[in-house]
């Protein structure tokens, strides 16, 4: 059986990307805890791989940028911020958008990281293995996801849903409908249970429906979902969905925030221009891709040694509600 990188690292209890990192660049990397894994890797007969095997060294002082969707307003968002950090600290950026498809990111990965000295994965689909193989090979950042032993910030999902219910739940609102997200979203799974336990917490019938693509065309079709279950609020996994609730709404005559509350979640590039305005779960999307800028610049230093015990540096910042016009009294 061929030894891989998550061998030596099982044995050696340390991360991937510390072991990568030793392997590849022995000079960041202290010198007992280089000797304890060249010592496993050679015991263990590892061989790098043609997908793990360490780049040329030499910098192209570029990094490069994965992205599910840049139409998606957050994604768009994210980018530009990362755009405008990495290019402040003189590093241009790669892009690639995988059109939401989860098979094409780890393509993607190996294309941009032979042309880029490391990479952002905003909110990726990828199990969290192949993320960290991928971080095994070169520096990496994740931006709205969380994994152990790779650097990123993720998103508190529960600060701002427990918001979102506490809120529909003053205004009468009893049953609430979760318009859900891609089936392989991390976001989607961390926004699920958020509301779910939010739900619990107030007293609230929890209506799971979806899974839908992050589209106005699918918040259109969970509109008249919404109504057959009787619902009389909903959140949607991101504000494309509850604007295409809203429009289909208003096809039907209903008036959003007085016969059905409608809450959204994203950066809020685009609530206001919605009528009624969408209450939204804001999600700060700028921050996030500056922050992983740095993460990743902070892994590109050539003084940056890491942790003894390969701890990655991993940040987490609150979502918050937003309320504007599409969220009411429930109407008796």
């Amino acid at each position: 059986m061929t030894v891989t990188l998550a061998d030596v690292a099982a044995i050696c209890g340390l991360s991937m990307s510390t072991v990568s990192r030793a392997l590849s660049h022995p000079e960041r990397v202290n010198a007992q805890t280089r000797s304890r894994i060249e010592r496993t890797a050679k015991e263990l007969g590892y061989v790098p791989s043609r997908v793990t095997r360490p780049r040329l060294s030499r910098r192209t002082a570029t990094i490069g940028l994965i992205v599910p969707d840049i139409a998606n307003p957050f994604f768009a968002v994210l980018a530009k911020a990362v755009q405008d950090r990495a290019w402040k600290k003189g590093y241009p950026v790669l892009l690639a958008d995988t059109g939401e498809r989860a098979a094409d990111e780890v393509d993607r990965a190996r294309s941009l990281g032979e042309r880029a000295d490391g990479l952002i994965l905003a909110a990726p689909r990828t199990d969290d293995a192949r993320l960290r193989e991928i971080a095994g090979s070169l520096p990496v950042a994740l931006a709205g996801r969380e994994v152990e032993g790779v650097a990123g910030v993720a998103i508190d999902e529960f600060t701002g849903m427990n918001e979102a219910v506490q809120y529909l739940v003053s205004l009468g609102h009893r049953g609430i409908c979760y318009l859900s997200g891609p089936s392989r979203s991390w976001s989607d799974r961390r926004r699920r249970a958020a509301i779910g336990a939010a739900c619990r917490a107030h007293g609230a019938e929890l209506i799971e429906l979806g899974p839908f693509e992050p589209q106005v065309q699918a918040g259109m079709r969970a509109a008249d979902m919404i109504r057959f279950r009787g619902a009389s609020a909903a959140v949607a996994y991101d504000d494309m969905i509850a604007l295409g609730v809203i429009a289909r709404l208003a096809e039907r005559r209903v008036q959003v925030g007085r016969e059905i509350s409608v809450i959204g979640v994203d950066c809020g590039a685009l609530p206001g221009a919605a009528y009624p305005t969408l209450t939204t779960v804001h999600l700060p999307a700028a921050e996030i891709g500056a922050l992983a800028v740095d993460l990743l610049l902070d892994q590109l230093d050539p003084v940056a040694r890491g942790t003894a015990d390969g701890r990655a540096a991993r940040l987490r910042l609150e979502s918050r509600l937003v309320i504007r016009g599409s969220t009411g009294l429930r109407m008796p």
